[in-house]
């Protein structure tokens, strides 16, 4: 994959760049109450900035559905970002129109403003060539840093992109990065892991994965569907019994493909979900009662899985092993996850994980910090997986 950076925008003092990043952060009672995405934005804003450009920020904020909503302004936040950069941050009003270029007319070079919410419009989700214009029209250069925004055609995600010269920054670089080292080139034998609870919102990215991975292990929910369709019982674990015939296929196409499938070999029942509730360990070959659920992989299959990460050179993870959230039906994935961090740091391993449930559970398992890279970019992660195109990163190609 090749896409133009910040390495390849020469003489950038004086000229203004306008910059796609993601704020969209949460807030309680008008106040930031999680920066991290603020954070990820500093070190393209400050490469900007040292290089003497001017910077005009592009967010959004919520869903205001094309009204001017102002309890979804991006104002608030505006401090919190001054403290993590140590400068001052402009706030204009609008995005587009006079408010937006007097705000960036009146910067220094090395000045930051934050442009009012583009979602205030419904031309930003409509894509609109002249809203996309009007966004053009006020910088130089274009810099998408929004990878978790990439997926979505959106007129300050794409359109944009065809009005003015186009870059990466360096949050979207780093992530385009690693996912090129997870799936578009990566060292191989290539193991996968997916989890979470319904195959039917996971079918393009299984049909997808079965053709690139040596290993591809299945857990969570999904797991007892697969295990339902090989005529395995489940008792009362959650499953979806219609998709029955599409986990054979599933498995058919996999075999035909050359990816090993491993599913559960041992799991870990309870008749309720809550925290110490009383659990067992059983071999999916055993009966099980009507009210048992599964909601763990057990220790065979962990173990099973550490070898085939063992074997592997590469890893990409998307959805956990069981019920994380409620011990102790996280034993699986924190075990599967710290086996990960140990392969990584001795690097044995390149792992690439990504997914709202994922990022918390290796965050819950303390080991975000030891994986090659951990993307927090939700949608867009699971649509790159799926093998789709992102029209934002689409945009930015050499």
């Amino acid at each position: 994959m090749t896409f133009r950076t910040l390495d390849d925008a020469k003489d950038l003092a004086g000229k203004t760049a306008l910059v796609r990043v993601d704020f969209n952060v949460p807030m309680e009672g008008g106040k930031v109450t999680d920066d991290t995405r603020l954070r990820v934005a500093l070190p393209t804003i400050q490469r900007l900035r040292d290089a003497g450009a001017k910077v005009a920020l592009l967010a959004h904020f919520d869903r205001p559905k094309g009204q001017r909503v102002p309890s979804m302004s991006l104002k608030p936040v505006v401090q919190p970002l001054e403290e993590l950069l140590g400068a001052p941050v402009r706030f204009a009003d609008e995005c587009i129109g006079p408010d937006a270029v007097e705000a960036i007319r009146d910067l220094d070079a090395g000045g930051v403003v934050l442009l009012e919410n583009v979602r205030f419009h419904a031309a930003e989700e409509a894509n609109d060539p002249v809203f996309a214009q009007k966004l053009a029209d006020l910088g130089d250069l274009y810099v998408n840093d929004a990878f978790s925004a990439a997926h979505r055609a959106h007129a300050s995600t794409e359109g944009v992109a065809h009005h003015i010269p186009a870059y990466a920054g360096e949050s979207m670089r780093r992530e385009l990065d690693a996912l090129e080292a997870a799936l578009g080139n990566p060292q191989k034998p290539v193991v996968g892991i997916v989890g979470g609870s319904k195959v039917s919102t996971k079918l393009d990215l299984l049909k997808n994965l079965v053709g690139k991975l040596d290993t591809l292990a299945i857990g969570g929910g999904m797991a007892n569907t697969f295990l339902y369709a090989q005529g395995i019982d489940i008792g009362g674990s959650l499953a979806e019994k219609d998709m029955a015939d599409t986990a054979r296929e599933i498995l058919a196409e996999a075999e035909a493909k050359g990816c090993h499938i491993l599913l559960p070999v041992d799991v870990v029942v309870a008749t309720e979900v809550k925290p110490g509730a009383d659990a067992r360990t059983v071999k999916t070959s055993e009966a099980l009662a009507t009210e048992d659920k599964i909601l763990d992989a057990g220790p065979d299959t962990v173990a099973r899985l550490n070898a085939a990460i063992d074997g592997s050179k590469t890893l990409i993870w998307n959805g956990p092993l069981g019920v994380f959230e409620v011990p102790p039906f996280d034993a699986a994935t924190v075990a599967a996850a710290k086996h990960v961090a140990e392969r990584t740091k001795a690097n044995a391993l390149i792992a690439v994980a990504g997914g709202g449930d994922t990022v918390a559970a290796v965050g819950h398992a303390g080991v975000a910090a030891d994986l090659t890279f951990v993307s927090t970019a939700g949608g867009a992660f699971l649509e790159w997986m799926e093998g789709k195109p992102l029209p934002g990163v689409e945009a930015l190609r050499a």
